[in-house]
């Protein structure tokens, strides 16, 4: 049986000011590459699982939402096209990542993609899933005359390598306040912090990827934050991650009350 590639991203358009991105929701991998990993590693252990149900109510606000089709592990679309560190001095995983989270390495014989092999990548699934995200957001800017990018990720709420302890549950990042307003990003953070059950902090241990500090651009009307929640917040953090429906129904009415708020300030900066 021949296998068929999705393609880079699934995407539907919306009436409202929002734009919800996904780059970390995707688990293809195509068969060649996967042949190259370890066990572990065709588990894709490091997807932000379930992302588009846990939004599913974002699409009945209006929303546009672009959802990745491809693992991470193929190409990480919330890094820069060069591949450079978000967080110099810091511990990362790079544009086609040769480890995972749990710093165990992701090719079994330590083949890992060379320059033209991450090149080939970046072209066929990074440069498709940020023309969309650029055309939507300039389409969303032209119609309203302001646009915000919401950037939807999920971790494991206790990762050594990345930070000490466990994660705050809600994370929000606005490149340290330089990719969205700050009223906004206050009123996002009053409401995290108001959900009874679980923590929240801004611009904490993650203040946004490539995503939000590439396209976020407060002076020219493109608002971008991104929320890292934990995924004990809504499924299971250890295989097979099952989604746990009444778990994720607790966090849910916080998720769209950002995502309320958001709306409400673009539609009171929208062009009339």
């Amino acid at each position: 049986m021949t296998d068929i590639a999705p393609p880079p991203f699934v995407f539907q358009q919306g009436t409202q000011p929002l734009l919800v991105s996904m780059p970390h929701a995707g688990t293809y991998v195509p068969p060649a590459l996967a042949a190259r990993f370890t066990e572990d590693a065709r588990h894709v252990p490091d997807t932000d699982w379930h992302m588009e149900r846990l939004y599913a109510f974002a699409k009945d606000m209006g929303a546009s939402v672009l959802v990745a089709t491809h693992s991470r592990y193929v190409v990480d679309l919330n890094r820069p096209p060069d591949g450079a560190s978000l967080y110099p001095g810091q511990s990362v995983t790079g544009l086609c990542p040769v480890d995972t989270f749990d710093d165990t390495p992701i090719y079994a014989r330590g083949d890992v993609p060379d320059e033209a092999e991450t090149a080939a990548r970046r072209e066929a699934v990074w440069a498709p899933y940020h023309a969309q995200l650029r055309a939507e957001l300039d389409r969303i800017r032209a119609r309203h005359g302001v646009a915000v990018l919401w950037d939807a990720h999920s971790i494991r709420s206790v990762l050594p390598r990345f930070f000490e302890g466990k994660l705050p549950d809600l994370n929000l990042g606005t490149a340290n306040g330089e990719s969205c307003d700050e009223a906004l990003a206050q009123q996002l953070l009053a409401i995290a912090k108001d959900a009874e059950g679980y923590t929240a902090v801004l611009n904490g241990r993650f203040k946004g990827g490539h995503i939000t500090r590439h396209y976020g651009q407060p002076g020219q009307g493109v608002h971008a934050v991104q929320l890292e929640m934990t995924q004990c917040s809504y499924m299971q953090e250890a295989l097979p991650f099952h989604y746990l429906p009444e778990v994720a129904a607790r966090v849910q009415p916080h998720l769209r009350r950002m995502l309320e708020a958001a709306l409400a300030f673009a539609s009171s900066h929208a062009e009339q």
